[in-house]
C-alpha cells in the first residue's frame, strides 16, 4: 500500500497565499482616493475593452487587480446582488459595507476550501453627503477586508502608492488637484520606482461624484481626461519655437556693399 504524503494545513495556506501574492503582484496599479466633489478612481488598463472600474450600484464602485475572468465574476455577482435587495427592501439599504462584507465571505470561503485562490485584489468605494462620510474598503485574495482612512493603492507596487498618498492625500481638495495627486502616485509604480510618464492611453479613470443625485459614477474619458492631465513644460518652449524670428537688417536697395580689402 502506498504511503500518502502529508502536508500539514498551515504550509497549505502559505503555498495558496505566496501563489496569490505572486500573481496579483504583476497586475497593474489602481488608486482610490476620496476628494471635495467625491471618490476617484484610477486604475492603469492599456486595454479600452476590458475595464478595471465599474459601477456596483448607484452611488458605490468597484476597482480590482489581478486576473480579469475571476474580478468579473464577483463584479457581476456584487450588482445582482446590490439590484436584488434594492428591489426586496429600498434602495437606500444598498450601502458599500455590506457588499463588502458579502465579497470577504466569497473570497475567503475559495481561498480555504478551493485548490486555486483566486488571483484578485478588489476595491469596494461607497460615496457619502461629505468626504469624512465616504467608504472605501480593501479585500484581498483570503478574504481579508480593511476600512481605508480616504485613500487606497493596489497591485504590484501598492507600498510605494501608498507612501505617496499619504503625503499629499487632502480629503478637501478639488477633484483635478485628487487626480495630480494619484497620477504622480501611479507615476511612481514602475520597475525599481523609477518614475515614469503616463498618458492617457494607458489611464481608465471614473469619479463617484457627490453632488450628482441618484447614479454617482461617472466615467472621465475623451476631452475631460485630456483637460485633467497637465501641461507639459515642453509646451511653452514649442510655441515660442513657432514665433517668427526677427529679420536682421539689411542694407538699402540703393546702396552697394563695397569689396572688402
Amino acid at each position: 500500500m502506498a504511503m500518502q504524503f502529508y502536508t500539514s494545513p498551515e504550509q497549505i495556506m502559505r503555498d495558496r497565499a505566496e501563489f496569490a501574492r505572486k500573481n496579483i503582484s504583476r497586475g497593474r496599479n489602481v488608486v482610490a482616493l476620496s476628494c471635495a466633489d467625491g471618490v476617484l478612481l484610477v486604475a492603469e488598463n492599456v486595454s479600452s475593452a476590458l475595464h478595471k472600474v465599474y459601477e456596483l450600484y448607484d452611488r458605490i464602485g468597484f476597482a480590482a487587480v489581478g486576473k480579469y475572468n475571476e474580478f468579473e465574476n464577483l463584479r457581476t455577482a456584487g450588482v445582482r446582488m446590490a439590484d436584488l435587495r434594492g428591489y426586496s427592501y429600498d434602495r437606500r439599504d444598498v450601502n458599500a459595507a455590506s457588499l463588502a462584507k458579502a465579497y470577504a465571505q466569497t473570497l475567503g470561503a475559495i481561498f480555504s476550501e478551493q485548490t486555486k485562490p483566486f488571483e484578485v485584489e478588489i476595491c469596494v468605494a461607497g460615496v457619502g453627503a461629505s468626504p469624512e462620510a465616504d467608504e472605501l474598503y480593501r479585500l484581498t485574495f483570503d478574504g481579508s477586508i480593511n476600512d481605508e482612512p480616504g485613500y487606497l493603492a493596489m497591485g504590484g507596487a501598492a507600498e510605494e502608492l501608498v507612501e505617496v498618498l499619504s503625503e499629499g492625500h487632502d480629503s478637501d481638495a478639488p477633484l483635478a488637484d485628487a487626480f495630480a495627486l494619484a497620477l504622480r502616485a501611479l507615476s511612481h509604480g514602475g520597475s525599481n520606482g523609477t518614475p515614469r510618464e503616463l498618458t492617457t492611453d494607458v489611464l481608465e479613470v471614473a469619479v463617484l461624484e457627490r453632488a450628482r443625485p441618484g447614479r454617482a459614477f461617472r466615467r472621465i474619458e475623451g476631452l475631460a481626461l485630456d483637460a485633467l492631465m497637465p501641461r507639459s513644460e515642453a509646451a511653452p518652449a514649442a510655441d515660442a519655437a513657432d514665433e517668427p524670428e526677427p529679420e536682421a537688417d539689411t542694407p538699402d536697395k540703393g546702396e552697394r556693399p563695397q569689396p572688402s580689402e
